[in-house]
């Protein structure tokens, strides 16, 4: 009897202890997936909570750049204004100088360099080589001849009196007037030795030669184009001249 109630004692013993250790095991499970599920619910919701934060964070940045470009847009709109403005005004004062400037030129000499040769322009002179090179230029030979004769009389110390007496003589040219050509060429030539205008003016002064029939001082003035100023178009020109000479 009392083996029996000590093998009962020890049943049950063992029924609690197996009882308790189920019960903490499933306490313990319980617990641990409770906890599983509270972790995963923060990181998921720091998550979220940092994506709104990005999000937010991306939109006042782009907010920020639309409002850059905006105001960017603005400002170059404003300097365009202004370096049109300033165009505005430069073009203004640059008509307006040079209508005073062609003002004064009418009513007072002043002193000018025309192709390197400095002189006193006088009042009305430009006009009127400006005009004898019009009609030269619409191929009014004679008028041309007559306004560029009248102005060398009439402004003799002109600067733009070599310009005057070479257009003159390509209009006397250009009129087959040859001898009277080759003269105020020669002329030319003479009293302004060191013109920029000089190759061009030998060249047409070595065709008048030709053309007047006088091969022999057409192939000299050729010639000395092509030594003196060997690096120009005139000099090209009277290279592929000489041949007719011969």
């Amino acid at each position: 009897m009392r083996l029996m109630r000590k093998q009962s004692y020890s049943l049950k013993q063992t029924l609690s202890r197996a009882f308790c250790l189920s019960a903490t095991t499933i306490c313990l499970g319980i617990s641990s997936s409770a906890w599983a599920l509270f972790a995963d619910d923060d990181a998921r919701k720091a998550i979220l909570d940092l994506r709104k934060s990005l999000a937010t964070t991306q939109m006042d940045l782009q907010n920020q750049i639309e409002k850059l470009k905006t105001e960017n847009a603005e400002l170059r709109g404003k300097i365009e204004n202004i370096e049109k403005q300033g165009e505005d005004i430069s073009t203004s004062q640059k008509t307006y100088y040079q209508d005073l400037d062609t003002r004064l030129g009418n009513v007072e000499p002043r002193t000018e360099t025309i192709e390197g040769l400095s002189g006193t322009v006088q009042p009305g002179e430009k006009k009127a080589y400006d005009d004898a090179l019009k009609a030269f230029q619409a191929g009014n030979l004679k008028k041309a001849d007559e306004s560029f004769t009248a102005f060398a009389g009439k402004f003799s110390q002109s600067p733009y009196l070599p310009l005057a007496l070479y257009w003159g003589a390509n209009s006397k040219y250009a009129s087959k007037n040859y001898t009277a050509a080759i003269a105020q060429l020669q002329s030319l030539i003479k009293r302004f030795p060191n013109h920029p205008r000089l190759p061009s003016a030998m060249l047409t002064l070595g065709n008048a030669q030709l053309e007047n029939g006088n091969k022999v001082a057409a192939k000299k003035t050729f010639t000395e184009i092509i030594s003196k100023y060997p690096d120009t178009e005139a000099a090209k020109d009277a290279q592929k001249l000489i041949a007719t000479t011969k």
